[in-house]
């Protein structure tokens, strides 16, 4: 995903020693928190009924250097949150710790899960009344960590431009270097055949 201020939900499938990760594209300094719950297969029923209390889950998550910023272990159901240091893409993981078959007799564990980004993470009713906010200081409040998130992702845009062009750079300057390679090699090469002939045909004139 390549959007920075969102909150999307989804679910997936997983098997008992299977891992499933996912690449956020994240500004420095922004706040991620993601929430999950598990559903086991039931084949009696045919469906998918609430996670087992002894089914766990281990969340980590690596910065775009590949560094841990986050591994622990969570239950059925858990809650995470991470803040963004370093800008680019976020590796997030789930996978379950399980290690009862009988657990995934049925072949799948259900995991849903919800992001959210930026802004998205603020508990705004929790915040007015912490606050004692009025509801236009409460929507002030909201358009400045609005803004604020904006600032974030066009610093962050800036900064993905910036290493696009001096990769650009970086290749240009390969290929213009790879091209003076090849043309000194055409030039020796031609020397090398002129004199060769000329040896040639002098030889053939000695003969």
């Amino acid at each position: 995903a390549a959007a920075c201020i969102y909150y999307y939900a989804l679910y997936f499938h997983i098997g008992e020693t299977e891992k499933k990760c996912f690449i956020e594209e994240i500004p420095d300094e922004t706040m991620v928190i993601g929430k999950y719950r598990t559903q086991l297969w039931d084949k009696q029923t045919g469906s998918f009924l609430p996670a087992t209390p002894g089914l766990g889950m281990h969340v980590e998550i690596k910065d775009p250097d590949t560094k841990i910023i986050l591994s622990r272990q969570y239950g059925s159901d858990g809650r995470f949150t991470f803040t963004s240091h370093t800008p680019g893409e976020h590796q997030i993981c789930l996978h379950s710790n399980s290690t009862k078959m009988a657990l995934f007799a049925g072949g799948k564990l259900r995991v849903h899960l919800d992001i959210q980004v930026g802004e998205h993470t603020n508990n705004y009713p929790e915040i007015a009344a912490k606050d004692k906010l009025t509801e236009l200081q409460l929507r002030a409040r909201q358009l400045l960590d609005q803004v604020e998130q904006i600032q974030k992702e066009q610093n962050y845009q800036r900064y993905r431009e910036e290493r696009f062009r001096m990769t650009s750079e970086s290749t240009n300057q390969r290929v213009l270097w790879w091209s003076i390679a090849q043309t000194l090699i055409l030039i020796v090469t031609g020397i090398w055949q002129m004199k060769h002939l000329k040896s040639f045909f002098e030889a053939k004139k000695l003969v």
